[in-house]
């Protein structure tokens, strides 16, 4: 039998922005609503970034998250992930603050540099609310910095937290410079492999792309580590079931995509999980509880972080 599927909502992230959904959580309570509406769906992970709540522009700030993390865990036993990514205009030192401060049980890690273009959502989204999402959306200068010394820090600042990674490869090479920081000792299994699709500046969303990430892990890696796939916008849906039904792990949300199926905007994160369920049930899977997780990705516990 297969293992049972973990799904990790990723719950606002740094990409979409207010004028994008009024569904995009931006205050601490929204966060916490959805995030808690995401578990009770089904997912156990949560994958979480803060927002300036007047503004809704990403907060990467240590005070940011407080008023998030021990609400959620105060009503849900669900796996705590905090960004590193933080927003692609951040310094590593900036984006690696919460994580540091508050040692949740996983934290993101992005394994490359990387073109970042999010210019081509401005034809859809002409009247934009606030100033700052008009100049970060039409930014075609963006390289999304994690330089061998950017990962390197990361992985050394977090080391005696227990924090363990949702390592977030968005190419080939990443895969590749995962191997070099696991060969080197810096990171042991089992490697949570978040393989990242149809982000313009990474691998596209094609099945052969989904297939060549998935050969070259099995070759690096071989049973050392858990594959899960993230599609971006449209490809969301579609790539979670190709990962469910080759015992793959899936993530979703409206960090990610902002729409439910084609033509119909997601209501919620919890939304895109309950469709992630049926597609899992669907192929004869179930979905993981969050102990399932912990246990299979060798993570602390909750009663372990800072929070």
């Amino acid at each position: 039998m297969p293992d049972p599927v973990i799904v990790t909502a990723a719950i606002t992230g740094a990409i979409h922005t207010p004028t994008m959904s009024d569904a995009l959580p931006v205050t601490p309570e929204q966060i916490v609503d959805a995030a808690v509406g995401a578990a009770e769906a089904g997912a156990a992970i949560v994958h979480l970034h803060a927002r300036n709540p007047e503004n809704g522009a990403p907060d990467q700030s240590a005070e940011a998250f407080e008023p998030i993390l021990g609400a959620i865990k105060a009503r849900s036993d669900v796996v705590i992930n905090i960004t590193t990514g933080g927003a692609p205009t951040m310094s590593v030192a900036e984006r690696v603050l919460p994580a540091q401060h508050w040692q949740p049980e996983l934290a993101s890690l992005n394994m490359g540099s990387m073109n970042f273009g999010l210019f081509g959502m401005l034809g859809r989204f002409p009247d934009l609310k606030h100033q700052w999402e008009a100049d970060y959306l039409g930014n075609r200068d963006i390289i999304f910095r994690n330089t061998f010394q950017d990962i390197g820090f990361v992985l050394d600042t977090l080391r005696d937290s227990g924090t363990r990674f949702e390592f977030e490869c968005y190419d080939t090479a990443h895969l590749y410079n995962l191997a070099h920081f696991r060969d080197a000792g810096k990171v042991e299994g089992p490697l949570l492999i978040q393989t990242v699709f149809g982000l313009l500046g990474g691998i596209g969303a094609h099945p052969d792309d989904v297939a060549h990430m998935k050969r070259t892990a099995d070759r690096l890696f071989g049973d050392d580590y858990v594959w899960s796939v993230l599609g971006a916008g449209r490809h969301q849906m579609p790539l979670a079931a190709m990962s469910a039904a080759q015992e793959g792990n899936v993530r979703v949300g409206l960090e990610d995509s902002l729409w439910l199926e084609k033509g119909v905007m997601a209501p919620s994160s919890a939304a895109q999980v309950a469709r992630a369920k049926e597609i899992v049930e669907g192929v004869g899977r179930r979905l993981a509880t969050p102990d399932e997780a912990r246990a299979r990705l060798a993570l602390k516990g909750g009663d372990k972080t800072a929070f």
